[in-house]
């Protein structure tokens, strides 16, 4: 035998006498901690006129509403938000990265609300892309005091069109190199953004006053807000 029920060499009990096993605690626990990774995401849909100097405002509607610029209710594709501008289950929150994919669709269909199915390959939805990338703001807007994000270029999706493209404008051959999803996803690497889950909040897609109509197409920005959340759980 090796002194106590060990093992060899390593004692039980640390040196000095310090530490050794603890004491089971004489009540129950009344909560518990849940902790989970979770995306939210809301769309907003352009029509097909002017946005120079618009405000648009994500995470206002709920599942089942009709957001800004939608005629018809916005299915699971669109949000998932069940309640407008607060956290689902209102849970805390915590934000550490934000994306924001664009979409084409059909004006003349924009009855259906979420026929975002459009190739971008035409000159003027190239011209919609770009206008949005280089005239975009996102803003966080908490009621009563607004946060600037970054640039709607910075905030990138990690899908969407990819690929060079060519279109015949004015009997001229124009070639480019379209890439949709902008940049890497914005994150915040130190300080995440914390959403109380009784906070009223939303996202705003702020747009330059030199952005120009949107042509051939309505244009979707789905904004999507990646975190993780901590739920308490009473047991007792």
């Amino acid at each position: 035998m090796y002194g106590n029920y060990g093992t060899p060499g390593v004692p039980l009990v640390p040196a000095g006498g310090a530490g050794g096993i603890p004491r089971v605690p004489l009540s129950e626990p009344t909560q518990v901690f849940r902790y989970g990774e979770q995306s939210i995401w809301s769309t907003v849909l352009l029509p097909q006129a002017a946005i120079a100097s618009s405000i648009n405002r994500c995470f206002a509607t709920a599942l089942g509403g009709t957001g800004q610029g939608f005629t018809r209710a916005m299915t699971i594709g669109e949000t998932n938000i069940k309640e407008g501008g607060r956290i689902p289950n209102g849970v805390a929150y915590d934000v550490f990265g934000i994306s924001a994919h664009i979409m084409a669709g059909s004006a003349a269909n924009d009855n259906a609300g979420n026929d975002f199915d459009t190739t971008i390959n035409t000159n003027g939805q190239i011209q919609n892309l770009t206008d949005l990338l280089n005239n975009g703001v996102l803003t966080w807007d908490f009621t009563q005091t607004q946060v600037d994000i970054a640039p709607l270029i910075l905030c990138g999706s990690g899908g969407g069109v990819f690929g060079s493209v060519g279109v015949v404008a004015n009997n001229e051959q124009r070639v480019g190199h379209l890439v949709n999803g902008n940049g890497s996803v914005w994150m915040y690497r130190k300080h995440p953004v914390a959403l109380p889950g009784n906070t009223t909040f939303a996202v705003l897609l702020r747009i330059g006053s030199r952005a120009s109509a949107l042509q051939d197409t309505v244009v979707g920005v789905k904004i999507t807000l990646m975190g993780y959340y901590k739920n308490v759980i009473e047991i007792g």
